[in-house]
């Protein structure tokens, strides 16, 4: 691992903003990652019900995803899923979510818990949950109704969401995440659900004032697609419009959007349920620009991995660790060197 001294500061959940940290724990060994706790989904949602802890889940993801050894024994063993088909909340359930709940009953403390794991797996970056408090979010949707838990706020065939917040507003961050945000070079917001994972951790007050507060090269790593019963009918600019109103105009520096368009096969996948390939265009780039905002278009997405089958979850085209930690050294370096200039720049970089 090469240490360049630069201090990275990711924020999202288990699947998105993790693989930014998998390309860039390759280039630096100042890593954390500020992880969203208010999923409530079924194997997590049946943790939480009975341990009465933030949600594992995307945490449980983040450390074995960033363990040094990813195919160890105990790395495989916390993200298997047991196989129970006769005990409905047994069956599904992955191992890594039980493991968490012993060790927090144990000790008595969640981030403890984490730390403990952490060690096991001889982690790559510091693991942090948004907060160590068992809360949720909620939803205003656009017709007034207000909605109550993760599963609730992305549930398909409902108004369309206005507003994300906090159900307890007394809920504290986790001091640690504050204070990385503050010391960070670099702050990346995403890729990941954006309502449920990405705005679920900018929510928090905390959160967004310590990411004004912060001197970092501030960026958001938009999706590559739209998400059901989330963002349909989404753009670009949408999608960063949304992250703009929890930070405020001119705190964002740069939005990475994808410049590669998959194969027609694979869009036709995705389309069969809903979910739309987001390609920029002239005219959603001059709206980002309108919010203050640089738009960097580079080519970062995977095309060539295919559509999985996740656990409860759609799908999307994830990012490129490798391609999208090369296009984030490449926006702080010219950044610093006050050389970009407010036309997008075409990064044309292939998978190795």
């Amino acid at each position: 691992m090469t240490n360049n001294g630069i201090n990275v500061v990711s924020i999202g959940g288990g699947l998105g903003a993790v693989q930014v940290m998998r390309g860039m724990k390759n280039h630096t060994n100042n890593l954390t990652g500020i992880i969203a706790v208010t999923d409530t989904g079924r194997s997590t949602g049946i943790v939480r019900d009975f341990a009465q802890i933030p949600a594992p889940g995307d945490i449980r993801n983040a450390l074995a995803t960033l363990a040094l050894d990813d195919d160890s024994l105990l790395t495989r063993v916390m993200q298997h899923r047991i196989v129970a088909p006769d005990d409905p909340k047994l069956d599904g359930m992955a191992f890594g979510n039980l493991f968490i709940a012993a060790l927090t009953q144990m000790s008595g403390s969640f981030v403890q818990a984490i730390e403990q794991i952490s060690d096991f797996l001889d982690v790559q970056a510091d693991i942090y949950p948004v907060t160590e408090e068992n809360t949720h979010i909620c939803a205003e949707l656009m017709d007034g109704t207000i909605v109550e838990k993760e599963f609730n706020v992305r549930q398909l065939d409902k108004a369309a969401i206005k507003r994300i917040f906090i159900q307890h507003p007394e809920a504290k961050v986790y001091q640690p995440c504050i204070d990385a945000l503050r010391a960070a070079d670099l702050i990346t917001i995403g890729p990941g659900s954006l309502f449920t994972t990405t705005i679920a951790c900018l929510a928090f007050k905390e959160i967004s004032q310590a990411i004004r507060d912060s001197n970092a090269v501030k960026v958001y790593v938009c999706n590559t697609t739209t998400q059901p019963g989330q963002t349909d009918d989404y753009s670009l600019s949408d999608h960063v419009q949304q992250v703009v109103s929890y930070l405020g105009i001119g705190v964002l520096d740069y939005v990475v959007l994808n410049s590669s368009t998959p194969s027609k096969e694979l869009m036709d996948l995705y389309a069969r349920e809903q979910v739309n390939v987001l390609i920029p265009t002239d005219e959603e780039i001059h709206k980002i620009k309108t919010m203050t905002v640089k738009p960097f278009l580079a080519d970062i997405a995977d095309t060539k991995s295919g559509k999985r089958e996740l656990w409860q979850k759609q799908d999307t085209i994830r990012h490129s660790p490798d391609l999208i930690a090369k296009t984030l050294l490449d926006i702080v370096k010219q950044h610093n060197k006050k050389t970009i200039t407010s036309d997008p720049k075409q990064v044309n970089d292939s998978a190795e």
